[in-house]
């Protein structure tokens, strides 16, 4: 897959292709279902598929301090859309001028004269140009126009829920990592470097990796999770289980909030070390102890269950 940072980097032989726009945080079930659509339109026609995405995210130009919490860095995306068969992902800087575009100028200027679309598949509910004017009948207006076709994609969903990453922020934010996997059709991920922390989990006999996490990522609600922890600067590194502490630490009336992985079997150095945390179950709320001996003791029953989620089979 090739990834351009602008369309400054499109080859000069450029011919036709099938895009699909969007912001794609999280790359989620209903992401999965439009990609498709564009890569199997796209090996139809012959022409490679294109899968356009943003950075920043618009609300942090059109509305300064809005970002909203980030389920996915850029990085990651990119390697989810290319597991999808995606040809070319490209990052477009979304800049004050940008926002300006009006719709017909997006279509004229991106669309048609630098990407030559064959093809347009987008959500039903997308929207584009200045103060997102532009919407899925205006962009099939265009395409008549400029001679090519759109798609409007239904959004996918179940059990009257629509899968969105508003709706995925929200399941984080309660702690319902189950309902957020469900959407976006595996564990939510954070990603982040290890760092050192206060040092109090190695002194409990339970040592942690304290992550500070990227900038704007989605945090799942205080508490203790089982999920996977993988060094992403080792390339041979295996998933390894955790039992994790999302939180202030309370008992010792903490007020910075943390992600700590305490890494199941696992002694090493890994501080600086760029690593993911995969939460898959959550074992319990956050709590303030009365005790050490209380908190230990809860620890190691956090262990232990962490362990049979993940390795129920004991292999």
């Amino acid at each position: 897959m090739q990834r351009w940072r602008s369309l400054d980097e499109m080859p000069a032989e450029w011919g036709r292709c099938v895009l699909t726009i969007g912001v794609f945080d999280g790359v989620h079930r209903g992401h999965a279902q439009l990609i498709s659509r564009a890569v199997k339109s796209a090996a139809v026609r012959g022409v490679p598929s294109v899968l356009m995405t943003f950075d920043p995210h618009p609300l942090e130009v059109v509305r300064p301090g809005s970002h909203p919490a980030q389920l996915s860095t850029l990085t990651r995306r990119a390697e989810l859309v290319e597991e999808l068969g995606i040809d070319v992902f490209v990052v477009m800087p979304f800049t004050h001028d940008f926002m300006k575009l009006s719709p017909e100028q997006y279509v004229q200027q991106l669309l048609v004269d630098k990407l030559h679309v064959a093809e347009v598949v987008v959500g039903d509910n997308f929207t584009f140009g200045s103060k997102a004017a532009g919407t899925v009948d205006t962009m099939r207006e265009f395409g008549e126009r400029f001679g090519f076709d759109v798609d409007g994609v239904q959004l996918l969903g179940e059990h009257a829920v629509t899968f969105s990453s508003t709706y995925i922020r929200a399941c984080l934010a309660s702690g319902d990592i189950t309902a957020a996997a469900e959407a976006l059709g595996r564990p939510h991920r954070v990603e982040g470097v290890v760092v050192h922390g206060d040092g109090r989990g190695k002194g409990l006999g339970f040592p942690t990796a304290n992550v500070a996490p990227t900038m704007h990522a989605a945090i799942p609600a205080d508490g203790v999770y089982a999920g996977w922890f993988t060094d992403l600067d080792d390339p041979e590194a295996e998933p390894r289980m955790a039992a994790i502490s999302v939180g202030t630490n309370p008992t010792f009336d903490g007020r910075n909030r943390t992600v700590e992985p305490h890494i199941l079997d696992f002694d090493g150095d890994l501080y600086e070390h760029r690593v993911a945390v995969d939460f898959v179950e959550q074992l319990r709320g956050m709590r303030k102890f009365e005790s050490i001996d209380d908190l230990v003791e809860a620890i190691g029953q956090d262990v232990n269950q962490a362990r049979k989620v993940l390795n129920p089979d004991g292999v």
